[in-house]
C-alpha cells in the first residue's frame, strides 16, 4: 500500500475541526494554569509530560485517524506546551518577546525538514509513521509559539486578555482572505490558521479564568478547565460518532473547508 492510498491519521480541517481546536488550546491554557496552582510545578510539569507522552504514543499507534486519541493528543500537546512556554519565561527568565522569536524559528526549521523530507506540508498527507511525527512536530511548536505570543500581547504590550481576544479573533480572518483572494495556499492557510488559534483560545481560557485583578473575569481556571472538558467530550463524541465521508473535504488545493 502506497502513502497516497493509505488512510489519514489526522482529520481534515471542516468546521467542527477548528471549534475543536480553539475549544482545546483555551482547555490547555486554562488546566495547565490550574495543575500549576494547585501541586507542585515540578510535578505539575512532570505530570504534564507523561500525559503528553502517553497519548501521543497512544495516537500514533492507531496508524490513522481515530477522533477521541487524536484529540487527546491535541489537549495533552495544549497543557505541556503552555508549561513549556511558561517555564520558558518563568524559570529560565527568558522575555516573552525572545520565547516568541526562539518558537518562531524552531516551527520554521520544523517546516523546513519536513518539507524537505517528505516534499509537502499538506495535513491531508499525513499517512505515514514518519510524516506523522513532523506533523506533530509543528502543532508542539505551533502551541509553544501561540502561547508566548499571546502573552506577548497580554502582558509585555499590555493590552489586557479582553484586547486580545479581539486582536487574534481579527487576525485570524487573514488566511481566509488570503486564500479566498488567491494570495496563499491552503496548506500556508491552515498552518497560519493553526498558529493564531492558540493565543486566541488561551487569550479566552485567561480572561476567564483569572481573577479581576489580574484582568479577567474571575471565573477560576478549575471552573474554566471543566467546562472546557465538557465541551471537548461533547465534540469527540460528534465526531467519533459522525461518519467518515463527513469528515472528507477537497484534497485539491489543500484548503480548509470552512474557507472553501
Amino acid at each position: 500500500m502506497t502513502s497516497s492510498t493509505r488512510p489519514s491519521r489526522v482529520p481534515d480541517p471542516t468546521p467542527l475541526f477548528w471549534i475543536a481546536k480553539a475549544a482545546s488550546t483555551a482547555l490547555g491554557e486554562a488546566v495547565s494554569d490550574f495543575s500549576i496552582r494547585a501541586l507542585d510545578p515540578v510535578v505539575a510539569v512532570l505530570l504534564g509530560f507523561v500525559l503528553f507522552v502517553v497519548a501521543l504514543a497512544w495516537q500514533l499507534t492507531r496508524r490513522r485517524y481515530v477522533p477521541v486519541a487524536y484529540w487527546l493528543a491535541v489537549a495533552a500537546v495544549g497543557v505541556f506546551g503552555t508549561m513549556a512556554a511558561d517555564v520558558a519565561h518563568v524559570v529560565i527568565g527568558l522575555p516573552y518577546l525572545a520565547s516568541a522569536a526562539l518558537y518562531a524559528v524552531v516551527l520554521a526549521a520544523v517546516f523546513v525538514f519536513w518539507r524537505r523530507s517528505e516534499g509537502t506540508l499538506s495535513m491531508h498527507d499525513v499517512t505515514t509513521t514518519r510524516r506523522e511525527l513532523y506533523y506533530w512536530a509543528a502543532v508542539v511548536a505551533t502551541f509553544a509559539l501561540g502561547t508566548a505570543v499571546g502573552d506577548l500581547t497580554a502582558v509585555t504590550f499590555d493590552l489586557g486578555y479582553f484586547p486580545s481576544i479581539i486582536v487574534f479573533a481579527v487576525l485570524i480572518v487573514i488566511p481566509v482572505i488570503g486564500w479566498r483572494m488567491a494570495w496563499w495556499t491552503g496548506v500556508f492557510g491552515f498552518w497560519f490558521a493553526y498558529v493564531l488559534t492558540r493565543p486566541l483560545g488561551a487569550s479566552v481560557a485567561d480572561w476567564l479564568g483569572k481573577p479581576a485583578t489580574e484582568g479577567g473575569v474571575g471565573v477560576g481556571t478549575g471552573w474554566v478547565s471543566l467546562a472546557l472538558t465538557a465541551v471537548m467530550i461533547v465534540l469527540v463524541a460528534i465526531m467519533q460518532a459522525a461518519p467518515r465521508a463527513a469528515r472528507r473535504t477537497d484534497h485539491a488545493d489543500g484548503m480548509p473547508l470552512p474557507l472553501a
